[in-house]
């Protein structure tokens, strides 16, 4: 079997429609869940983008253990692993966190495929540009918060406008660039058996700057400033209720234009047959707050759902579980060991997470009974099937009834003591039992 691995980066769940959302248009995702398994209760378990990628490689929760990082010497990530088994494989990225020097998550690949200017990628420099056009750009797109230092935030976005500014055609769009580059890989190894090929794609998150076409519909009437970078910040203070629905507008057309250039990789993938013999994965490493709690972007290392749930598709080749939906505890690094059992090998040592195929297949329903999330030295959260315990750096516990407030705003933690003892004792118990060698 070959598997297809696909990540867009910071995709909240409940902006797609096949998780319910009526009002963004994600229609080939949409379409390929109707062909696949959607899994619901999906949870990234370390976060953000670099402790994220670490749970997917190495398939360990390993937010008590480390901050954000490279990978180590004797870290054993699923590719590497995988390249001692046969086969062959490639990874296509623009996250340029893991290819700044050093940081190792290409290690076992094949062929690496980098896509450079993302966010603030130090890509071109300001020689290499129009400077009286970068300068029209952060007029056009950048407000400065007063709830944080300003002197950092400009000069970042700046670095991103020199990247974009170069910037030609939909196909230049990073997203794009990363589609394009694995058809050409799925191409040339077409008819394979045991490929292994990791997309990872760094939109929708920030900046947010869709093509105009699709934003527009989701913000028709707005007519100020495209705040495409808006500085991580409370709300309050610093955007207009105008201002954030416009944001939202940016978000949306973002998750638009993921949705275009996944189906494209997604039907090149079948009219080259990859369905008939290929486990095709589609998640993300966590999701956005946008004005949810009262922040734009991870300003706050809180785990509301907003960040830490995540859409979970997976297509099997035999057809097991295509249509149907599995409500279940999944965590991100339940990754790396569903891709060994894909491949027919056993899963790295010391791995916390468990195969997705028994779920999927229907053979089991559920997985584990809690799911982890936490961010190093920051927060930690535990979930069940019905409460969300959440445990945050200079704030009190939280309590969340999901079954009465799916979006987790009314604290109700003095009414429920013994729910919140239970759930305190249950994550402090998990975590101890974590271990790392």
């Amino acid at each position: 079997m070959n598997v297809i691995m696909i990540v867009a980066d910071s995709l909240r769940a409940d902006h797609l429609g096949c998780y319910g959302n009526e009002w963004i248009r994600t229609p080939a995702l949409d379409a390929f869940a109707r062909q696949a398994c959607v899994i619901d209760g999906a949870r990234a378990d370390s976060l953000a983008t670099v402790p994220c990628r670490t749970s997917m490689m190495l398939g360990r929760i390993n937010f008590p253990f480390r901050p954000w990082q490279p990978l180590e010497g004797d870290d054993r990530p699923v590719a590497e692993w995988l390249w001692e088994r046969g086969g062959t494989s490639c990874f296509v990225t623009d996250v340029y966190h893991l290819h700044k020097p050093g940081f190792n998550f290409d290690r076992g690949f094949d062929e690496r495929v980098f896509i450079r200017g993302q966010e603030y990628d130090p890509w071109l420099a300001e020689d290499d540009v129009d400077s009286a056009a970068v300068d029209e750009l952060v007029e056009r797109h950048f407000k400065p918060s007063p709830h944080v230092d300003a002197a950092m935030w400009p000069e970042r976005f700046r670095q991103y406008c020199r990247n974009i500014s170069v910037r030609e055609r939909e196909e230049d769009y990073f997203c794009a660039q990363v589609a394009l580059r694995a058809i050409q890989w799925l191409e040339r190894h077409a008819g394979g058996d045991r490929l292994f090929l990791w997309v990872d794609m760094f939109d929708p998150h920030e900046p947010w700057d869709p093509p105009p076409e699709l934003k527009q519909p989701y913000d028709p009437g707005y007519a100020d400033i495209d705040i495409i970078d808006p500085v991580p910040s409370p709300v309050e203070g610093y955007l207009s209720p105008a201002e954030m629905a416009n944001i939202r507008a940016l978000y949306a057309g973002e998750v638009t234009l993921v949705d275009r250039w996944v189906g494209r990789l997604l039907d090149a993938a079948r009219e080259l047959d990859y369905f008939e013999n290929t486990m095709i994965i589609f998640t993300s490493d966590h999701g956005e707050p946008l004005d949810d709690h009262g922040i734009v972007r991870k300003c706050r290392p809180w785990l509301y759902e907003e960040l830490v749930s995540v859409p979970l598709i997976v297509h099997l080749p035999d057809g097991a579980g295509a249509g149907e939906r599995r409500r279940a505890l999944v965590r991100l690094s339940d990754m790396a060991p569903t891709i060994c059992d894909a491949m027919g090998v056993e899963p790295m040592p010391g791995t916390h997470g468990a195969s997705l195929l028994p779920l999927v297949r229907g053979e089991v329903d559920s997985l584990r009974d809690y799911a982890l999330t936490g961010i190093h030295n920051a927060a930690a959260s535990i979930r069940d099937g019905r409460w969300s315990y959440l445990r945050c750096r200079d704030r009190e516990p939280e309590l969340y009834d999901r079954d009465a407030d799916p979006t987790e705003q009314h604290n109700v933690i003095a009414d429920y003591p013994n729910e919140a003892a239970r759930l305190d004792h249950e994550m402090h118990r998990q975590i101890a039992e974590l271990t790392w060698e």
